[in-house]
């Protein structure tokens, strides 16, 4: 009777004492929960792009190249006794996989950096959660106006913009090839319907005819796309999309008759688009922001090393990759000497980015403007000279320009 009656007098004071304690703060509105400090000196830096289906060859070249970057420039951070590790994820090239990772990716107090994304409609959410945690992003990719557009602090890219590349292309087009007219096709992504759109535009203010603008997301049969571009006779065809999409395109539209010259952006980079559509693209042209790495002088050692650690030669973006890894590690390396050699925060590393001024990367000199783009940007209109896949690294530049980024909007 004497234990029950102890029982209920425990009860009572639990009651009171849980009754009396104050409740933990809410966390602020839009942030990620705080995550609790990791033990020790590890640092990593995670990448995100297509590690899998159509887009998976330049996504790799992506991983690799900052994979490279990890390896070859950490010196100075392990001589400050930090271990440092790559982290790849597989976003699959779809936005809702690329949002899941980056929840995944910020939840782990030891990643400081992300590199990434290849396609912009996944890069645009996943940075929101970058953004949300505070933790820097620098894509070697994506090329959406939006991407930086939105003055996100952790946002960054070492690449040029669509509303320029789209213009590129249009007055390549007018001013070298002489069209007349032109049929654009987009793949109703984030990236290839902006992009269309913008070469679009600049062709309505130059007089150059737009027989037709089409979304279409089919990969296998395209003949009641081409029906009516066959019967327009443009002088041009102009896919905005990804190289696994437009191989078939081309391929189905030579095989159908259509003469016109094929034109697009730099989402049909890729060695696999001469895998996909064979003869069907020679001689064709398109836009790139990052040029073939045999252009950049600096980049002759590193082309060597990816193939020396890696079996075979960088697919686009992967020299971009390791100059966006090698701006994080030296960001890293910056913040944390000034934190008495201690592991950074993450706002540290962020500030330290943005902070970018003559960076000496592979692919050039890089300084951030106030919205994360590059000040200056290269722009190439590459052409295919030859059709073998093993050939594509040796595409030769038709015209090179350097181009300042737009202001911020609205100034």
């Amino acid at each position: 009777m004497k234990s029950m009656k102890l029982l209920g007098l425990l009860i009572v004071l639990a009651v009171f004492v849980t009754s009396c304690t104050p409740a933990a703060a809410p966390a602020p509105s839009g942030s990620a929960p705080a995550a609790a400090p990791s033990g020790g000196k590890l640092i990593k830096i995670a990448t995100q792009s297509p590690l899998s289906g159509g887009s998976a060859a330049v996504g790799e070249g992506i991983k690799n190249g900052a994979q490279l970057a990890v390896e070859q420039l950490s010196e100075g951070l392990k001589g400050m006794g930090f271990t440092v590790q790559i982290v790849p994820f597989d976003d699959q090239a779809k936005p809702e996989v690329g949002v899941a990772n980056a929840k995944n990716i910020i939840s782990d107090p030891d990643i400081v950096g992300v590199v990434g994304h290849y396609n912009s409609g996944v890069q645009i959410p996943s940075s929101e959660e970058y953004h949300n945690a505070g933790l820097v992003n620098v894509s070697p990719a994506n090329t959406n106006p939006k991407v930086t557009d939105r003055l996100l602090a952790e946002v960054n890219r070492v690449c040029g913009r669509d509303d320029i590349q789209g213009v590129v292309g249009e007055q390549f087009a007018l001013n070298e090839l002489k069209v007349k007219s032109v049929y654009i096709l987009h793949d109703k992504t984030t990236y290839g319907q902006s992009i269309a759109d913008f070469f679009r535009k600049a062709a309505e203010k130059d007089g150059l005819k737009v027989l037709g603008f089409e979304g279409t997301e089919e990969k296998a049969n395209f003949d009641p796309i081409l029906t009516p571009i066959q019967a327009a006779n443009p002088d041009l065809v102009y896919f905005g999309g990804i190289f696994d999409q437009a191989g078939v395109l081309f391929k189905q539209a030579r095989d159908k008759g259509i003469k016109a010259r094929f034109m697009g952006p730099d989402g049909l980079d890729s060695a696999d688009l001469a895998k996909i559509a064979g003869d069907a693209i020679k001689d064709m042209y398109y836009t790139t922001v990052a040029g073939p790495v045999t252009y950049y002088p600096e980049a002759k050692k590193f082309a060597t090393d990816y193939k020396a650690r890696f079996g075979k030669d960088p697919e686009p973006f992967a020299a971009q990759s390791y100059d966006s890894a090698a701006i994080i590690l030296k960001a890293v390396e910056a913040a944390a000497k000034a934190n008495s050699n201690n592991k950074p925060t993450r706002a540290a590393v962020r500030d330290a980015v943005r902070a970018t001024k003559d960076f000496k990367g592979i692919t050039g000199t890089i300084t951030f403007d106030t919205k994360g783009d590059p000040a200056v940007a290269k722009y190439f209109v590459i052409q295919v000279s030859s059709t073998d896949p093993a050939k594509w690294g040796e595409n030769k530049a038709a015209k090179t320009l350097d181009i300042p980024a737009p202001p911020p909007p609205g100034k």
